[in-house]
């Protein structure tokens, strides 16, 4: 019963865990919906998980149902056959759902991984990369989309349809990059006529157009068309402004260059789209309603001078002169760092560790002293005063031993009054006869060991040397010595029991042969006996029967 809930627990804790951590496209983002639609199937992944779930509630039913049966099996073996078949319906249940579990396994995959490829032709990224960057103390996101081609919506394949799932959905600051060199295979015009087909899709979006590659060709250098085309791209982008119904806005931060391979202009086309984003932000904040409850929390007090005179803080003369008297003094001090960066760097600086040694003279710094000379450990002698030391150590020592000895005094009693000799001699006889009570109970008979006869070689305990020391001290010792005796010696042997009239002696003989040859028969036949083991019936079939519902099944081990 143990093993099978444990194993349906298991089971329940990892396709919970599966079936939670997966995102869940009716509570995420519109964006990400229409991803996982676009590039995995929403039916297909819907499905997947939904099959997945159906295991879980299965695994808990056949749980539920077995550990019932369990607990009313009649006996071990039909209790370890349910086991079996609990645990192999589960696992039967998890194989079937293998394909969905595959199934979900690639789609983890996808998510997870970013490997960009960076070539220099066009289509190579095919996918959504999400990176992240920080302006003024705030975290913004960045989204990397494939390229898009100028041509129906509805030829468009998965990786078109994965931007432009993002430009319909997030509400971002849009950079439209535009190849001025022409060497990704595209003219400007071509560029042009994609960005005018798919300009719906930036509207109330902060817009900039950045011209690109600018280290092949520079932005003044195309021709009067192609500038021509570039500044109709430019008017549109100054129209995409929240709540102005084509309004023109500010000029700067619309058309930007830039040029990845010498990184000119790549901070300021960062600079540019997080602060218009961060504008946009801020006014729809401003205009939204919940904006009016917390307007009359704020007060911005700026204070206003009564007049034209400089205040000024009041520091004494005498506090400024010890200030910079202080800063001149003080000087800097050198680093270990510092001398290195100014003697030619790591590698080429050595730093002395002697140069802190304080000696009599500043010449013997760099003296090499050896560790052993003529046999003896230089360190032991580097003392002048070494001997002084030494004797000045076993004087104090001397000193502490008489102190300890002055300590440990006995008490001899010429120093005590009569009356306190008379006291000390009352304890000490007291204590002598505790001593002595306590050595009497321990020498007891009872609680003294005995010795063994055989260690007694020299015959010391005998009960005739107990009776004279008894005797000797005027007690009767013959309770003792019975005692003794009755310890040492074991019971005698009774009579036997006389034989009754008409018995004979060879009585007994003739009832033994009697026994012994009803036995020899039952030997000799290899009969079974009263003691020998018996198994009726080899197999039972009440235990190699199983009966369910209206079938019956015979299990034959």
């Amino acid at each position: 019963m143990r093993k099978v809930k444990y194993t349906q627990q298991n089971f329940h804790e990892k396709l919970s865990t599966i079936i939670d951590e997966f995102p869940r496209l009716d509570d995420i983002h519109p964006f990400y919906g229409d991803l996982l639609h676009v590039l995995y199937n929403k039916d297909h992944y819907k499905l997947a998980l939904g099959q997945i779930n159906t295991a879980r509630n299965l695994i808990s039913k056949i749980a539920k149902d077995y550990v019932k049966l369990l607990k009313y099996g009649d006996s071990l073996y039909r209790c370890k056959s349910l086991k079996v078949a609990a645990l192999g319906l589960m696992c039967t249940v998890i194989k079937r759902i293998g394909p969905s579990l595959a199934y979900l396994e690639q789609i983890r995959q996808h998510m997870a991984r970013a490997d960009v490829d960076v070539q220099p032709y066009a289509f190579t990224t095919k996918s959504l990369f999400v990176g992240h960057t920080d302006y003024k103390y705030l975290r913004y996101q960045v989204i990397d989309t494939p390229g898009v081609l100028d041509r129906p919506f509805e030829d468009r394949n998965i990786i078109e349809m994965c931007s432009i799932t993002a430009l319909a959905h997030l509400r971002a600051a849009v950079l439209f990059f535009l190849d001025i060199s022409g060497s990704c295979g595209y003219s400007i015009a071509q560029q042009a006529a994609l960005f005018h087909s798919i300009k719906s899709l930036f509207m109330n979006k902060p817009l900039i157009i950045v011209c690109n590659k600018t280290d092949l060709q520079p932005l003044d250098g195309i021709s009067e068309e192609d500038r021509k085309l570039v500044m109709e791209m430019k008017a549109e982008a100054m129209k995409t402004v929240i709540g102005q119904g084509g309004e023109p806005t500010n000029e700067e931060g619309v058309l930007l260059t830039m040029s990845t391979l010498t990184e000119d202009g790549v901070i300021a086309v960062k600079n540019a789209a997080c602060e218009r984003l961060l504008n946009q932000r801020v006014e729809l904040k401003m205009k939204s309603k919940k904006i009016n409850d917390c307007l009359n929390r704020f007060h911005v007090a700026l204070p206003k001078p009564p007049d034209q005179k400089e205040r000024p803080a009041c520091i004494p003369q005498a506090v400024l002169e010890t200030k910079a008297k202080q800063a001149a003094e003080k000087e800097k001090r050198k680093t270990e760092k510092d001398l290195e960066d100014e003697n030619g760097g790591a590698g080429v600086y050595s730093a002395s560790l002697r140069k802190n040694y304080i000696l009599s003279n500043d010449e013997w710094k760099e003296d090499k002293m050896p560790e052993i000379l003529d046999g003896h450990n230089v360190y032991d002698f580097i003392d002048p005063d070494i001997l002084l030391r030494l004797e000045e150590l076993e004087r104090e020592e001397g000193l502490r031993q008489e102190e300890e000895e002055g300590d440990d005094f006995e008490m001899d009693g010429q120093e005590l009054s009569p009356e306190e000799q008379e006291a000390l001699a009352e304890i000490r006889k007291k204590k002598s006869l505790l001593i002595q009570q306590h050595r009497m109970k321990k020498s007891t008979a009872e609680s003294r060991p005995v010795v063994p006869r055989k260690f007694d070689t020299d015959r010391k305990f005998t009960t005739e040397r107990m009776g004279q020391q008894l005797s000797s001290l005027r007690l009767d010792p013959s309770l003792a010595i019975n005692r003794a005796r009755s310890k040492s010696r074991g019971r005698k042997r009774e009579r036997s029991v006389d034989r009754r009239e008409g018995d004979d002696g060879d009585a007994m003989d003739i009832d033994d042969n009697q026994a012994s040859k009803k036995l020899r028969l039952r030997n000799k036949n290899a009969r079974r006996g009263e003691a020998d083991r018996v198994i009726p019936t080899l197999k039972p079939k009440h235990l190699v029967s199983d009966y369910v519902g209206e079938r019956r099944f015979y299990l034959v081990v």
